[in-house]
Protein backbone atom coordinates (compact mmCIF):
# COMPACT_ATOMS: atom_id res chain seq x y z
CA UNK A 1 0.00 0.00 0.00
CA UNK A 2 1.40 3.59 -0.92
CA UNK A 3 1.54 6.13 1.60
CA UNK A 4 -1.32 8.04 0.07
CA UNK A 5 -3.32 5.25 0.31
CA UNK A 6 -2.38 4.50 3.69
CA UNK A 7 -2.88 7.99 4.76
CA UNK A 8 -6.24 8.43 2.96
CA UNK A 9 -7.62 6.17 5.70
CA UNK A 10 -7.53 8.63 7.96
CA UNK A 11 -9.94 11.37 8.15
CA UNK A 12 -8.54 14.91 7.47
CA UNK A 13 -7.07 17.40 9.64
CA UNK A 14 -7.81 20.21 7.72
CA UNK A 15 -10.83 21.03 4.99
CA UNK A 16 -12.41 23.82 3.63
CA UNK A 17 -15.96 24.18 3.13
CA UNK A 18 -16.48 26.55 0.06
CA UNK A 19 -20.23 27.81 0.53
CA UNK A 20 -19.52 28.74 4.60
CA UNK A 21 -16.13 29.67 3.69
CA UNK A 22 -14.31 27.69 6.70
CA UNK A 23 -11.31 26.15 7.27
CA UNK A 24 -11.77 23.24 10.12
CA UNK A 25 -8.58 22.50 11.96
CA UNK A 26 -8.36 19.61 14.44
CA UNK A 27 -6.16 17.41 16.13
CA UNK A 28 -2.62 17.79 15.95
CA UNK A 29 -0.76 19.74 13.05
CA UNK A 30 3.07 19.92 13.10
CA UNK A 31 5.25 20.59 10.65
CA UNK A 32 4.68 16.31 9.60
CA UNK A 33 1.01 16.78 8.66
CA UNK A 34 1.34 19.98 6.79
CA UNK A 35 1.32 18.35 3.71
CA UNK A 36 -2.06 17.62 4.06
CA UNK A 37 -2.99 20.82 4.57
CA UNK A 38 -2.14 22.20 1.61
CA UNK A 39 -5.12 21.38 -0.81
CA UNK A 40 -7.70 23.44 1.85
CA UNK A 41 -5.41 25.90 2.45
CA UNK A 42 -5.40 26.58 -1.65
CA UNK A 43 -8.75 26.08 -1.56
CA UNK A 44 -9.26 28.91 0.51
CA UNK A 45 -7.24 31.14 -1.22
CA UNK A 46 -9.73 30.96 -3.99
CA UNK A 47 -12.40 31.93 -1.54
CA UNK A 48 -15.10 35.03 -2.31
CA UNK A 49 -15.83 35.89 1.23
CA UNK A 50 -13.62 36.22 4.52
CA UNK A 51 -12.54 32.89 6.20
CA UNK A 52 -12.96 31.61 9.07
CA UNK A 53 -10.69 29.18 10.55
CA UNK A 54 -12.19 26.39 13.06
CA UNK A 55 -9.90 25.76 15.75
CA UNK A 56 -12.32 24.47 18.32
CA UNK A 57 -11.17 21.06 17.70
CA UNK A 58 -7.44 21.59 17.27
CA UNK A 59 -5.90 19.90 20.33
CA UNK A 60 -2.25 20.81 19.31
CA UNK A 61 -0.07 23.30 16.57
CA UNK A 62 3.08 24.11 16.09
CA UNK A 63 4.87 27.19 14.36
CA UNK A 64 4.29 25.94 10.78
CA UNK A 65 0.86 25.94 10.76
CA UNK A 66 0.73 29.43 12.36
CA UNK A 67 3.48 30.58 9.08
CA UNK A 68 0.60 28.79 6.80
CA UNK A 69 -2.15 30.88 8.44
CA UNK A 70 -0.11 33.96 8.03
CA UNK A 71 0.07 33.32 4.50
CA UNK A 72 -2.78 32.75 4.08
CA UNK A 73 -4.20 35.84 5.78
CA UNK A 74 -1.57 38.15 3.76
CA UNK A 75 -2.78 36.51 0.32
CA UNK A 76 -6.95 36.91 1.43
CA UNK A 77 -5.99 40.55 2.50
CA UNK A 78 -4.20 41.49 -0.76
CA UNK A 79 -8.18 39.99 -1.71
CA UNK A 80 -9.76 42.33 0.16
CA UNK A 81 -11.05 39.32 2.67
CA UNK A 82 -9.86 38.92 6.21
CA UNK A 83 -8.77 36.17 8.34
CA UNK A 84 -10.93 35.08 11.52
CA UNK A 85 -9.39 32.68 14.17
CA UNK A 86 -11.72 31.07 15.96
CA UNK A 87 -11.99 29.51 19.35
CA UNK A 88 -8.47 28.29 19.57
CA UNK A 89 -7.52 26.52 22.55
CA UNK A 90 -5.78 28.59 25.17
CA UNK A 91 -2.22 27.21 24.77
CA UNK A 92 -3.03 27.15 21.07
CA UNK A 93 -3.99 31.25 21.97
CA UNK A 94 -0.72 31.67 23.30
CA UNK A 95 1.31 30.43 20.26
CA UNK A 96 -0.91 32.61 18.52
CA UNK A 97 0.47 35.17 20.04
CA UNK A 98 3.43 34.15 20.87
CA UNK A 99 4.16 34.17 16.81
CA UNK A 100 2.37 37.54 16.30
CA UNK A 101 -0.26 36.37 13.99
CA UNK A 102 -2.75 38.07 15.60
CA UNK A 103 -1.12 41.41 15.16
CA UNK A 104 -1.64 40.84 11.18
CA UNK A 105 -3.83 43.81 10.04
CA UNK A 106 -6.33 40.78 8.32
CA UNK A 107 -6.43 38.88 11.32
CA UNK A 108 -8.86 38.27 14.25
CA UNK A 109 -9.32 36.22 17.00
CA UNK A 110 -12.45 34.96 18.99
CA UNK A 111 -12.24 33.45 21.97
CA UNK A 112 -14.25 30.57 22.83
CA UNK A 113 -17.24 31.06 24.76
CA UNK A 114 -17.42 29.84 28.50
CA UNK A 115 -19.76 26.80 28.61
CA UNK A 116 -23.25 27.56 31.05
CA UNK A 117 -22.00 25.61 34.46
CA UNK A 118 -18.29 25.95 34.08
CA UNK A 119 -16.14 28.17 35.89
CA UNK A 120 -13.57 30.22 34.29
Amino acid sequence: MSLAAGLSRFPPIVSFDEQLGVLRVTGDEDRSTSGRRRRPISAALTATRDVHVDMSDLDFADSSLMIDLAVLAQRLRARGRTLCLREPKPHVRQLIELVGLHRLPSVSVIAPQPRAGVRV
